[in-house]
């Protein structure tokens, strides 16, 4: 393995140390002198250089990742693609791996759980809308940072090493644990595998335990098809029963179960933290299919990876397995059994994805684009009908003139049909920037843009209400940027005209439930339509129309759906009065109100046997109240804030035991003691006998327990021991 510290790449990036090894790349801590900077540059083995295919892959899909930005996602500064070196330049952070600091913690709070998980979540989603699935989201990959939030790493990496082969090879053993259904079988994976990962994640860092674990990666591979996973209640009942349901829904075994968007998942989250006692309404399907075998070819034991410290150090390329096991003499006859059985299934799998629309999906591949002619072989060709393209001019010494230099989605992504493909074609003539015209007069752009060069240009009226009419909005190519002068360039030209347009009713205070027909008139005469009708707590009357997504008065576009909000008739807030009777110790002590096992309110009190009224405010419903007093709780029930006031059931009051001094009877006869312990009020006595060495002492009390003076509930029992002679 070749070692680079002490060396300057490109001039630039100044290796410093190695941090991190793996199968694929070596991970070097390096100083970026012109951003003045610690980045971290991971460079891929020389042996992978050779392989033709695999660099191209690593270009197109390098090219993907570096466009991710987002705040839980580890940055991609730059990235090299040379014949004898390369590699790319990523965010150096210091911090350590979630996986890590679930070790150390054996299992997170939920609460922490769910911080952690909406944050991986909006990483991925960023990632997802860009059309990039991560394949190996697992804890080691994700960065926990000394503010609590997380970095989610090697993005595109795990796309790129498995090749082009769909079956669950060694380079994928070591993320097992975590993988989906659909990738240990060697299908094509789109973002829901993402999902299922997020949720193994999820689900070990409120249980504290994987959901399948073996000696073997196999067996774990085999589980993750065949098992369902022990629910996480079971392990820990503290985890809300909701939480449960989002965990065990990402984990469904079939994608059409599982969230279909990290969007989707978020929201339930959402949902979830906002009230914790929520149940969702889901269905789970078990059992639906036959048990499935896979074969020992489709799924072998692999490198597993290792945890770090920091980005740099999580390297998704994983290393070989250093042990291998002891032959199975029964290995040939379970691999043939499973072979056939493993046909039976690929014929299903055919005739599903032939006659069924099982696996179709609205996402579709993008076409490789790079090296084409833009303009003889991709405009205008019905076979890219499919999508629509923006075209950037640009200079190229390894393109010839009208070729498209790059492409984003990258070739191979999925996107959804009728999608925009970024392109940038090389020049076959002058490129010049295009002038700012932004306000002229048509004529006037028109003569700007013809003395820049621009011989074709073209005009398109757009509506804009606060433009000066023939003035002009925007061009395509945009001003300021550099295009073709043999290229098209498109004028959008300012009108106040729309005839598209109407006046949005105003429906306001209508109540759609006893008006629903009206309501929806109102629109429809208006050439709208009625959208979504959402309700939301209030204490307006049941129906009432709340909030409109387009105000009355507001211009929009005919056809143009109008959500609208009613009142559900619940208030969103109320208040619940109790009244409670203090003790009479005639001492101070603490008062405490929880609402939903959190402290809303604490007080000190006079326990003096008077009233006293609590007052608490709250939101939803089957939220539990406890009032305690001291270390006694005096007052329990369940509120519904839905209702005002607040609506009180399973309503318990338990009475404070009352404490005093205990007399000291020491000294005097039984029934002297019983009585000057009943005056006290202590009733429940106790007589016990004791040896005594003294005659003095026969007959009388020399001993009690609790002692004299001491402070104890008249409830409790007071044992005395009269004295008698040793025999």
């Amino acid at each position: 393995m070749d070692s680079y510290v002490g060396k300057r790449l490109d001039g630039r990036y100044e290796i410093r140390e190695i941090i991190g090894v793996g199968g694929m790349a070596v991970v070097y801590k390096a100083y970026d002198n012109i951003d003045d900077r610690i980045v971290a540059i991971k460079i891929l083995k020389e042996e992978f250089l050779a392989n033709e295919e695999f660099r191209r892959r690593f270009k197109n899909e390098s090219k993907a990742i570096a466009v991710l930005s987002h705040p839980n996602i580890v940055k991609v500064y730059d990235v090299s693609f040379g014949d004898r070196l390369q590699y790319i330049v990523m965010e150096y952070i210091e911090g350590i791996t979630l996986k890590e600091y679930i070790e150390q913690q054996k299992k997170i709070s939920w609460k922490e759980a769910v911080h952690f998980t909406t944050q991986i979540l909006r990483a991925l989603q960023h990632a997802h809308d860009k059309g990039i699935v991560h394949r190996d989201v697992k804890p080691q990959n994700i960065i926990l940072l000394q503010n609590g939030n997380i970095k989610v790493t090697d993005f595109g990496i795990a796309r790129f090493s498995r090749g082009e082969t769909r079956t669950m090879t060694e380079s994928a053993i070591g993320s097992v644990h975590y993988i989906s259904p659909e990738q240990a079988r060697g299908e094509i994976t789109d973002d829901k595998a993402d999902i299922y990962s997020v949720g193994v994640v999820l689900y070990e860092m409120i249980t504290g335990k994987l959901p399948f674990e073996s000696d073997s990666a196999v067996s774990v591979a085999i589980m993750q098809l065949q098992n369902e996973a022990v629910h996480p209640r079971d392990i820990n009942p503290e985890i809300p029963i909701g939480l449960e349901q989002i965990t065990l829904r990402a984990m469904q075994k079939s994608t059409k179960d599982r969230y279909q968007s990290a969007a989707e998942m978020l929201l339930d989250l959402d949902e979830f933290r906002r009230n914790p006692a929520i149940k969702f309404d889901y269905s789970y399907f078990v059992d639906k299919e036959p048990t499935k075998f896979i074969s020992q070819q489709a799924i072998t034991p692999g490198p597993v990876s290792t945890p770090a410290t920091r980005v740099a150090d999580i390297e998704d390329d994983y290393d070989g397995m250093e042990d291998e096991e002891e032959p199975n003499k029964t290995l040939p006859v379970l691999v043939g059994v499973m072979s056939a059985l493993l046909a039976v299934i690929i014929l299903v799998i055919i005739f599903l994805a032939l006659f069924t629309d099982l696996f179709k999906s609205n996402k579709i591949e993008v076409p490789e684009l790079l090296g084409l002619n833009y303009a003889e072989e991709v405009q205008g060709n019905s076979k890219y009908a499919d999508w629509s393209f923006e075209v950037d001019y640009v200079t190229s010494t390894q393109y010839k003139p009208g070729q498209i230099s790059k492409q984003s989605p990258y070739g191979g992504a999925k996107a959804k049909k009728g999608s925009t493909i970024k392109l940038e074609v090389v020049s076959s003539g002058s490129l010049v920037e295009i002038p700012d015209i932004k306000g002229y007069e048509l004529g006037t752009a028109k003569t700007a843009l013809q003395s820049a060069g621009f011989s074709n240009i073209s005009v398109q009226p757009i509506y804009d209400k606060d433009a000066d009419p023939n003035t002009v909005i925007k061009t395509d190519p945009a001003i300021g940027n550099r295009a073709d002068t043999s290229s098209t360039v498109t004028i959008y030209v300012a009108t106040d005209t729309n005839e598209n347009e109407v006046k949005v009713p105003d429906v306001l205070g209508m109540n759609y439930y006893e008006q629903a027909e009206d309501v929806e008139a109102f629109f429809t005469t208006s050439e709208l339509e009625l959208g979504k009708v959402t309700e939301e707590d209030s204490d307006k009357k049941r129906g009432t129309v709340l909030d409109q997504s387009i105000d009355g008065g507001e211009m929009a576009a005919k056809g143009t759906k109008i959500n609208i909000t009613v009142s559900s008739g619940k208030a969103k807030s109320s208040t619940a009065t109790i009244d409670l009777t203090l003790p009479d110790s005639s001492t101070t002590e603490t008062l405490k109100i929880f609402v939903a096992n959190d402290l809303y309110d604490s007080k000190t009190v006079l326990c003096n046997g008077a009233k006293y009224t609590c007052t608490i405010n709250g939101e939803g419903s089957g939220k539990s109240i406890q009032i305690t007093i001291g270390q006694y709780t005096v007052y329990t029930a369940t509120a519904d804030f839905t209702t005002s006031p607040a609506t009180l059931s399973d309503v318990k009051k338990y009475s404070v035991p009352v404490e005093k001094s205990v007399p000291n009877v020491i000294g005097k006869t039984e029934s002297e003691a019983k009585a000057a312990l009943k005056d006290a009020g202590f009733t429940n006595v106790s007589v016990a006998s004791q040896d005594v060495a003294s005659d003095d002492d026969v007959g009388t009390v020399v001993n009690m327990s609790p002692s004299g003076g001491r402070k104890a509930s008249t409830s409790d029992k007071v044992t005395i021991y009269i004295g008698k002679p040793i025999v």
